[in-house]
């Protein structure tokens, strides 16, 4: 069976296939942050699902090419630089770079593309698809000199997100009260100038204005992709009124499906509750690192439950990410000085067979949870082997070979750090003081080693070593 994904638009499995000729080329479009505050916690929960996605279409042979969206223009950026006494570009440039450090952090790969919404080249793609719209009878000026998209001559809106359109009501995405529109859910494609923007403007045929944040998204992926992706990905919040949106504007410009696949991501969850800077539960990926985690844990905790099922996150939960990050790097140790030893044998080992299982797993519409417990299968079956002297050198490098093959998929792999003289120093002194039977002392000498950054843990291989929060 090949791979399955759930169709947000058909509410189904539905077998991916690729639209490309060779079958093998994916074009795939993620919303990206809106640049007026550093992103939560839930935006790269999102982000990570995406990410996981694009490595394992990878792994399976698939050449994937991505492009995320900056949005730096619109109500929350405008405010946010007016406040801040800045030029709209300066407001948003460090937003941007916090941005881009954080998904380094998280391992996350790379887009192929970032375009921002106020690149010129962009915002002349915007007007041309307005122009589009209002020749085919799809959008409109009304009398406050914004451009609407008419969304009774669109008669599959509504089809993404599964409701009426008769019950349609505001969205609140816009200032409906005040726009003299034919429609409540009549979406803003230009918004005209009023003195709130500052500064912000571009000229078009409807006057000085801005676009909207929906059309934004249509221009830049249709520029950078063409007219037809294979994937789109987002949150469940970006279902309606943005996905939708994208797709009338799309679909009425090229008469033709905007996207096969719609993929989105539930809500995190904090502490059984709705992120919110109200409730004191609001976190910023720094806000995290700073409680002493590392973007490792941060991206184990965030990515080890199904993209479709509600994730609470919580510190007990960020401290079984670091236990489980814990279990693989012994694993990982365990089968690295086996495979230094010499050994003329070598004895059966099944390391070869277990990517495809591992890979299934995620074939079944990215199963994470299936996979990660696949893996620990793995690490309590080969541990056992390992205390039975069942495992030679050979295997032990066979392990580790899958491991850097599914760590491809996982990224999680911690960096191997040299221990400094000092540290080695008390944990000699800890093992003399464990065989002279002094635990008190034992014990002092672990808390100094903690506080120099290190952690030991006592096994039946001895003294583990290993950096507090290795990344």
């Amino acid at each position: 069976m090949g791979l399955r994904v759930f169709s947000t638009y058909s509410r189904e499995l539905e077998e991916f296939r690729s639209l490309a000729k060779d079958g093998r080329a994916v074009k795939m479009y993620t919303c990206g942050p809106t640049v007026y505050s550093y992103a939560h916690i839930g935006n790269f929960r999102a982000y990570l699902f995406e990410d996981l996605l694009q490595r394992h279409l990878e792994l399976r042979g698939f050449k994937v090419h991505r492009v995320m969206n900056i949005t730096d223009v619109d109500d929350k950026t405008i405010r946010g630089s007016q406040e801040a006494g800045l030029p709209l570009s300066e407001f948003t440039e460090s937003f941007k770079r916090v941005f881009f450090e954080d998904l380094d952090a998280l391992r996350i790969k790379r887009a192929d593309e970032y375009p921002a919404a106020t690149e010129e080249r962009h915002v002349a793609a915007m007007i041309a698809m307005i122009a589009t719209l209002i020749a085919r009878d799809l959008a409109y000026q009304a009398e406050d000199k914004s451009v609407y998209f008419r969304i009774k001559n669109f008669p599959t809106y509504g089809k993404l997100a599964h409701f009426n359109l008769d019950e349609l009501q505001s969205t609140g995405r816009v200032k409906n009260d005040e726009y003299d529109k034919e429609h409540v859910g009549d979406f803003a494609l230009w918004k005209a100038w009023d003195e709130a923007d500052g500064a912000v403007a571009w000229e078009s045929p409807w006057g000085r204005g801005r676009p909207g944040w929906h059309i934004e998204c249509s221009a830049m992926a249709t520029q950078l992709l063409g007219e037809q992706l294979d994937i789109h990905c987002g949150g469940v919040d970006n279902i309606f009124p943005h996905h939708e949106a994208e797709i009338a504007q799309t679909e009425g410009c090229t008469g033709k499906q905007f996207v096969r696949y719609w993929m989105h991501c539930a809500h995190l969850m904090v502490d059984g509750q709705k992120m919110a800077k109200s409730l004191g539960n609001f976190y910023t990926l720094r806000d995290v690192l700073a409680k002493g985690y590392t973007g490792r844990e941060v991206r184990y905790a965030l990515m080890r439950v199904h993209y479709r099922a509600q994730l609470n996150f919580t510190w007990e939960g960020m401290e079984e990410a670091r236990q489980a990050l814990a279990r693989i790097d012994d694993w990982l140790a365990r089968l690295r000085t086996k495979a230094g030893e010499e050994n003329v044998e070598r004895l059966t080992s099944n390391a070869e067979h277990r990517t495809d299982a591992f890979a299934d797993a995620l074939d079944d519409d990215l199963n994470i949870s299936a996979a990660l417990g696949f893996l620990f299968e793995t690490i309590r079956g080969t541990n056992r082997a390992l205390d039975a002297g069942a495992v030679d050198a050979a295997a032990a490098r066979a392990w580790l070979d899958w491991w850097q093959q599914i760590d491809t998929v996982l990224a999680l792999a911690g960096e191997e750090a040299s221990i400094p003289p000092e540290v080695t120093a008390l944990v000699e002194a800890r093992t003399q003081a464990r065989l002279a039977k002094e635990w008190r002392k034992s014990d002092e000498l672990r808390d100094e080693i903690a506080t120099l950054g290190w952690e030991v843990r006592d096994t039946k291989d001895g003294q583990k070593i290993t950096r507090r929060g290795a990344v």
